[in-house]
């Protein structure tokens, strides 16, 4: 299997001018900051994931590539490579996660991880695929309040139609860790939805998106999703101490972390990240292959 990141460095004065040019939407923060920690996935990866294939880093442009990164052995992916130029420069992780499975010498089976996304302990690939289907819990919800919401349930209300199947009351979503998708499943669903997910394609998110729930609802619905949970623990930086982040990085009690970035103070941010670093340096102080020797 293949593991599929994709990144922005919010900090690169290349990305920031077309940012500027291209939306009249504020940088926001959390969305596009730079923590370092990119690395430490690799080599969390290249650590507790040894199965995987190959890796898969997808920028925006080149000035967004990691100095640091081997693309000896990273695959760097553009959005131009994968996305319609219709819809380039985009700013919206939606586009982006949608067009995911266009990339050349991708897997069947692979897993799409966020840049905040952390294995940190052994993992092994039945973790994630069984028998030709994935694995991921998933759950039901009702009410839908803020952008997030509303996109999940955009995603949700398609898969059922594409499916054939009434749409209920409540909208499916998965749990918020790395997506196992099936490429010739999420290729199915985009030719049958292609001129539906292409309309609501948008520079910055906005609430009428669909994301890359659609592709892991749909797998659901057809039988292609095992639900269950994966090993994960999730953090928000906006409400979990230093030193219980520090805690959990150096003694994990789950396999994967997510650490979800929130609008924060200067100086909760930098002490934040210098813990973040100094944790996963402690825990991952070897290079990996995936960082230039």
């Amino acid at each position: 299997m293949d593991i599929v990141i994709t990144y922005v460095n919010g900090l690169d004065p290349v990305w920031q001018k077309e940012y500027e040019k291209h939306t009249n939407t504020p940088i926001l923060e959390k969305r596009f900051r730079d923590w370092g920690t990119l690395k430490y996935l690799f080599r969390g990866i290249e650590k507790h994931m040894p199965f995987i294939r190959k890796v898969h880093l997808v920028v925006s442009g080149e000035s967004q590539v990691p100095e640091w990164l081997n693309r000896e052995t990273v695959n760097v992916v553009l959005h131009k490579d994968i996305i319609p130029k219709q819809f380039l420069p985009t700013f919206n992780c939606n586009p982006i996660e949608m067009h995911l499975h266009n990339i050349e010498d991708l897997d069947e089976e692979y897993l799409y991880f966020n840049d905040d996304f952390f294995p940190l302990q052994p993992c092994s690939p039945t973790d994630f695929f069984r028998n030709g289907k994935g694995v991921l819990g998933m759950s039901h919800h009702i009410f839908t309040f803020g952008m997030f919401r509303k996109i999940c349930r955009n995603s949700s209300t398609l898969a059922y139609r594409i499916c054939g199947k009434k749409v209920p009351i409540s909208f499916l979503r998965p749990q918020h860790i790395c997506s196992p998708m099936l490429k010739s499943e999420v290729q199915q669903v985009y030719n049958a939805a292609k001129e539906e997910i292409l309309s609501t394609m948008s520079t910055t998110r906005t609430d009428k998106n669909l994301n890359q729930y659609l592709y892991l609802d749909y797998m659901f619905l057809k039988g292609k999703l095992i639900n269950e949970r994966l090993s994960k623990k999730h953090f928000s930086v906006g409400i979990v101490s230093a030193q219980k982040l520090r805690e959990f990085i150096e003694h994990p009690t789950h396999k994967l972390t997510c650490i979800n970035d929130v609008q924060l103070t200067e100086a909760r941010y930098e002490e934040l990240r210098t813990t973040l670093l100094s944790a996963f340096d402690k825990i991952l102080p070897e290079r990996s292959k995936y960082e230039i020797a």
